[in-house]
């Protein structure tokens, strides 16, 4: 990770540009964040590509195709470019750990109990993507990063159905040279025995330093080690000779001679945690470092907003003071979503959540006075203008298919009521008896309004109604799991004065028949309801 140069952009289809993080075949990599201050790596494309006709198709094939993967081997893609924006970009989430081939090159090969549970989790990984129709086809050292709990596979940016042929590149092959199997090289079908091949590979790397088609001391072209692959026995010199023949039988020139995942799991043998138990000497010292320093750069890049707790309902906006002059506008601290305060962690959660919920673009902090509140559209949901001063920019505006609108299930009215809360600052969280919400929703497609909601707030004390209502957008959807922005938000009891903020996150997941329950990730006050029920 290294600070931004001059000439890089402050953001990239509005995601924040935090820190230079590498650069591959494909282009720049980037650190950045979501509005809830979770980590990504945002790829941008160089120029080059999107020059190419069909690039652009194949970016967004190639993207959804990865988006069918959920497991605890992957990281989940959070976002990507729309059509016609250049430069094109990909945000996926961001580990701090350090690749394989990093590793290897600075501490050399890996102790043998390593390189057998890396194998195994290896396997279990590509395991989860053949499951879901698909081939990596680029499996390589720089593409598994050795993080704490389990290796993960990167890098699904040529991942595509494993029968589609049709759409490579002119004249090229899909993979990495050295690292390819025989088939993919010869410009044919790559399918799930290439990745057994690209998985023989690695693991020669891991155990020696070198990849099984590499002499001592030379630097061979890409078109002689595609020969060699093609034409030539692997050099397994260095392996451990309990992993020969593991070794050798995924690498032999026949598809149908390689083992499938199943069989590559039953021979290595490694247990449950078998990774955690033989992590390589300094590597947990070096994760460590990882995250300290990621979390020096989103504490840099913090707006200084305090981060409420969770609860389901925008923050309750703090009343302005009873003797203000009349005409005189309210002042107002900035209320952003939550973890854009100070000092945010990563939040840790179980890789299907990982997978499915995370945020996808910046909300807006900036307070407003007093939000427009739109007309009815007759479904129950306030409608957006053509052109609104209020709504909030999305990293992707671009029409999406019909397989990210509301599921028809989530459609209906929702409530839930909370016990308020005993703590607040006078500032941004007000002391609060009650609130209860209601969230109506209809059919929508993502980007589009979806609904709305309203938060009543009961101030200790006064009993005044501090809540906001939110015209309610559809960011994210993923499966059974829902990512909401609030367009436009104004005060519930107009009389208050309250100040409400547009930009506001809600995910949520839903956990019942008739129950939706608000995820760790979003804008919430304290003491509100965590879970939403079906009243029609």
């Amino acid at each position: 990770m290294r600070s931004l140069d001059p000439t890089d952009p402050p953001a990239v289809g509005g995601y924040p540009l935090l820190a230079r993080l590498g650069a591959g075949g494909m282009g720049q990599v980037f650190l950045s964040r979501t509005a809830s201050g979770r980590p990504l790596a945002l790829k941008t494309v160089r120029s080059e590509f999107g020059a190419d006709p069909g690039f652009e198709e194949r970016f967004a094939r190639e993207i959804a195709s990865s988006e069918q993967v959920r497991s605890a081997w992957t990281v989940a893609v959070v976002d990507y470019s729309p059509a016609g924006h250049r430069p094109q970009w990909l945000a996926t989430e961001y580990v701090p750990a350090p690749s394989l081939a990093d590793w290897v090159e600075r501490h050399g090969p890996l102790p043998e109990p390593a390189v057998r549970a890396l194998g195994a989790e290896l396997a279990e990984g590509l395991r989860a993507v053949h499951r879901a129709g698909l081939a990596h086809r680029d499996l390589k050292p720089s593409n598994v990063l050795l993080a704490r709990r389990r290796p993960l596979l990167i890098d699904f940016g040529i991942a595509r159905a494993a029968d589609d042929t049709r759409h490579t590149r002119t004249g090229g092959v899909i993979g990495s040279p050295g690292y390819m199997a025989p088939e993919q090289a010869t410009g044919g079908i790559s399918a799930e025995p290439g990745d057994l091949f690209a998985l023989g590979a690695v693991l020669v790397y891991a155990a020696t330093g070198k990849g099984p088609f590499l002499h001592p001391g030379e630097d061979p072209s890409a078109a002689q080690l595609l020969y060699r692959i093609v034409h030539e026995e692997p050099v397994l010199d260095g392996v451990p000779p309990a992993l020969v023949p593991l070794a050798a039988a995924c690498l032999r020139k026949s598809p149908q001679e390689r083992p499938g995942t199943d069989e590559v799991l039953e021979r290595l043998g490694a247990g449950h945690d078998a990774w955690a138990a033989a992590l390589p000497p300094g590597l947990e010292a070096e994760i460590t470092a990882k995250e300290a320093e990621l979390r020096t750069a989103l504490e840099r890049s913090s707006l200084p907003s305090p981060a409420p707790p969770a609860g389901f309902g925008p923050p309750v906006a703090h009343p302005p003071p009873p003797a203000l002059p009349p005409g005189t506008t309210p002042g107002s601290p900035s209320y952003g979503p939550h973890g854009t305060g100070s000092a945010p962690a990563p939040v840790r959660r179980s890789a299907r959540l990982r997978a499915a919920a995370v945020l996808a673009g910046m909300g807006a902090t900036a307070a407003v006075v007093a939000a427009i509140t739109w007309p009815d559209d007759g479904q129950g949901a306030s409608r957006s203008p053509s052109s609104s001063p209020s709504a909030s920019p999305s990293p992707s505006t671009a029409s999406t298919p019909s397989s990210d609108a509301l599921p028809a299930s989530w459609v209906g009215t929702w409530r839930g009521t909370g016990p308020g809360s005993s703590a607040g600052d006078g500032i941004v969280n007000a002391r609060t008896t009650e609130v209860s919400v209601t969230v109506t929703l209809h059919a929508a497609d993502r980007g589009e309004i979806v609904g709305r909601q309203v938060s009543h707030v009961t101030e200790a004390g006064t009993g005044q109604d501090i809540g906001c209502t939110e015209t309610l957008r559809l960011r994210e959807s993923h499966g059974a799991t829902m990512v909401f922005e609030a367009a436009t938000s104004a005060p519930t009891d107009p009389s208050t004065g309250v100040l409400c903020t547009r930009g506001n996150l809600y995910t949520l997941r839903k956990t019942g028949e008739d129950v939706l329950t608000l995820e760790d990730e979003g804008s919430q006050a304290s003491g509100s309801p965590s879970r939403l029920t079906r009243s029609s």
